[in-house]
């Protein structure tokens, strides 16, 4: 059974709707008004949309490219196809000859397309920024035969893993000034697993090359880019000045990708890098400055190094190291605000007899370790030289290091510092230190040949070679000796 309305009800009902309408519509005039006004708007950003190359319906949407130079290039421009096939390496070249051929009106970007463009190794130019739009992928070409040799770095006088040449980066740059590296988070992908099985099976005759190196260059900015799978070390700033490194993804498989550093500064000064996630398959950065008797002849230091803001993470190595090579010596770095988590080693310095040159004036302070082996790390017997010709009498000096707030949790040995009698560790700070442990061994904060000092309250306790003050800083207890040792390995 249907119900249904009395006629007279309906027609009353009608009737108010009639009278309502009119109302609605004078009453609501402002509100119609707002509406139309909003659906012109967004037939307007519509069409605009399609014009500019996507649109809101169903299609992906993918940022305009900034014009960050006077001039712009689009790789395309030079017949690259970005099929993850086609070797564009050629298309590269030319478009960065064409920015070469504009330093004096300001350089010129290159644009990098949504695609996966594949190539061999090639050079940048001064004044230049190479641009990474999103869904951007530059490819590594995996044969080796395709990557030019070079010569040995002339503070390492080796290939560091084979002696004479070594293979070029992916990305190269020398003599440079005014570059810029940047994207909507665009990706450089070396593709290193081929490199990385070769390596394992010593099948290679010379040096992988790094993803990134740029060598004897100031100005240089790298910024929302990500870097990965490198071949070897990923990025490698080379004796340069002013670099700043922001924003940047770096990632390899944290096991089976040896040596794939993430940021290796080697003699470089005035250096920032801040806003970073980075994972890999060794050293999450390691500052260098030349390797032994090399390192030495060619005296260039790592210096005013600024790192901030980072979450990294290295099981096989550290999250932030200084050394081995340290040769030209390293000064006046700041690490602060850093998470280490998942590691086997946080923070850690090494270095050796033969090694020669200082690690000096180096502040921690506000760092985070969660579920790492050993936390902080200062070891002086990293034996690996480049040949036997290393000066056995070139010891380095370890001075003036501090560590402040550091805090965490998950961690087996919060501190190993492994200093010895060629090689004692002076003069080094413990100020506000709270780290969780997951290993009840008496000697955990472990020590031998260094002289210092504990500030206030420090946990777990510290080991007998510090000497103790209170918050005021004043003196509470001297070390009885600063020669003790308790290193232990086996934990």
């Amino acid at each position: 059974m249907v119900e249904t309305l009395p006629a007279g009800r309906f027609h009353h009902q009608r009737l108010d709707f009639r009278r309502w309408v009119p109302a609605f519509v004078s009453s609501h005039r402002t509100l119609f008004t707002a509406l139309w006004v909003v659906g012109f708007l967004s037939l307007f950003v519509w069409q605009r949309n399609l014009i500019d190359g996507f649109s809101i319906f169903g299609r992906p949407v993918t940022k305009p490219m900034p014009m960050l130079r006077p001039v712009a290039f689009n790789l395309t421009d030079f017949g690259a196809v970005g099929d993850g096939v086609t070797v564009n390496t050629e298309a590269f070249e030319r478009a960065v000859l064409a920015i070469s051929k504009l330093g004096k009106k300001g350089g010129g970007q290159l644009n990098v397309p949504p695609g996966r463009w594949l190539t061999a190794p090639f050079n940048l130019t001064s004044h230049m920024t190479l641009f990474l739009a999103e869904g951007a992928e530059i490819l590594g070409i995996q044969d080796e035969k395709y990557w030019p040799l070079m010569p040995p770095l002339p503070s390492y006088g080796y290939g560091r893993e084979h002696p004479g040449p070594r293979y070029g980066s992916l990305i190269h740059g020398q003599n440079l000034k005014d570059l810029v590296i940047t994207g909507d988070n665009g990706t450089i992908n070396g593709q290193g697993q081929t490199w990385w099985k070769k390596y394992r099976q010593k099948l290679l005759n010379h040096t992988r090359g790094p993803l990134v190196q740029i060598m004897w260059s100031s100005d240089i900015v790298i910024t929302n880019i990500t870097l990965r799978d490198s071949p070897f070390w990923t990025l490698h700033p080379y004796d340069c000045k002013n670099v700043t490194i922001r924003n940047v993804t770096i990632l390899a498989p944290v096991f089976e990708a040896p040596n794939t550093d993430g940021i290796d500064p080697d003699s470089c000064e005035d250096m920032v890098i801040e806003d970073c996630y980075i994972s890999v398959g060794d050293d999450a950065i390691a500052i260098k400055s030349g390797w032994d008797q090399f390192g030495i002849a060619y005296g260039r230091p790592s210096m005013n190094i600024l790192i901030r803001n980072l979450v990294v993470r290295s099981m096989v190595s550290a999250g932030i190291s200084i050394g081995s090579e340290m040769s030209g010596g390293v000064s006046n770095v700041t690490v602060e605000n850093v998470l280490v988590w998942s590691s086997r080693r946080a923070v850690r310095i090494k270095t050796a007899p033969g090694r020669g040159g200082y690690v000096r004036q180096i502040t921690y302070r506000n760092l985070t370790f969660d579920n790492v082996r050993v936390g902080i790390v200062i070891k002086t017997d990293y034996n690996e030289h480049p040949d036997e010709n290393y000066d056995r009498k070139a010891l380095p000096v370890l001075e003036d290091i501090s560590y402040t707030s550091i805090h965490g949790q998950g961690v087996r040995v919060p501190v190993r510092i492994h200093g010895s009698e060629e090689i004692p560790v002076k003069n080094v700070t413990f100020r506000d230190m709270s780290v969780g442990i997951t290993y009840k061994k008496k000697h955990i904060f472990q020590c031998a040949f260094v002289q210092g000092r504990v500030i206030g309250t420090v946990f777990p306790a510290p080991c007998e070679n510090l000497d103790r003050y209170d918050e005021q800083e004043r003196l509470v207890k001297r070390s009885a000796s600063q020669n003790v040792t308790d290193i232990d390995y086996d934990f």
